[in-house]
């Protein structure tokens, strides 16, 4: 009786690396200014970043309008904006915390970086818009974002790091580390326009 032979033939399919495009997006700035302390610290899906190119799509504007008016803005208004950021990102840090899984942005703030002839040509890093997003509060991101803050200023030799807040929010800053130390005033500008708006 003949013999016979059975060849089983296995079909090896190859695909090409699936590369995610949030790692080839531009970023504000190098991600050595990150603490990894901040990271591990963060609650499981989210993630501390600088700035990205595409945080407009994020809702990173929306997230800013629970500290303030934002205004109207096109992602032709947000592109030029971010470029001029990303040309002075030696004075300009802002990072954000994003929710991996919507993948929209959950909280910011921003530090900038002063140099000053002052204390030797010291340098002063000035806290700015820390905002959470509503549905976001309660999981410290807000203390994270200042974490984040000051690790950047840290890491750029500032001598110290100053911030201005409402008074209901000085026990939080106090908790991060910050002391009361003299007091905010402001002048603001009234421009052509708001003027002849109430002749």
């Amino acid at each position: 009786m003949p013999s016979t032979t059975t060849t089983t033939t296995t079909n090896i399919i190859t695909t090409a690396p699936i590369v995610s495009t949030t790692l080839l997006e531009d970023r504000l700035f190098d991600d050595r200014y990150l603490s990894p302390e901040v990271q591990l610290n963060l609650s499981e899906g989210y993630k501390l970043n600088p700035l990205r190119a595409n945080d407009y799509h994020r809702g990173y504007l929306d997230v800013l309008s629970v500290l303030t008016e934002v205004g109207s803005h096109t992602p032709e208004s947000w592109k030029s904006q971010y470029q001029f950021m990303k040309k002075h990102n030696d004075t300009y840090f802002t990072v954000t915390i994003t929710d991996e899984k919507s993948n929209r942005i959950a909280a910011t703030g921003t530090i900038l970086i002063e140099h000053k002839f002052v204390h030797k040509n010291g340098i002063v890093g000035h806290i700015e818009d820390i905002a959470v997003d509503a549905s976001h509060q309660g999981k410290k991101l807000g203390l994270r974002i200042i974490e984040a803050l000051k690790f950047i200023g840290q890491a750029n030799n500032c001598y110290k790091v100053i911030l201005d807040c409402a008074t209901k929010n000085i026990p939080f800053y106090e908790k991060c580390g910050f002391v009361p130390k003299e007091s905010q005033m402001a002048w603001y500008i009234v421009s052509q326009n708001e003027q002849k708006s109430h002749l």
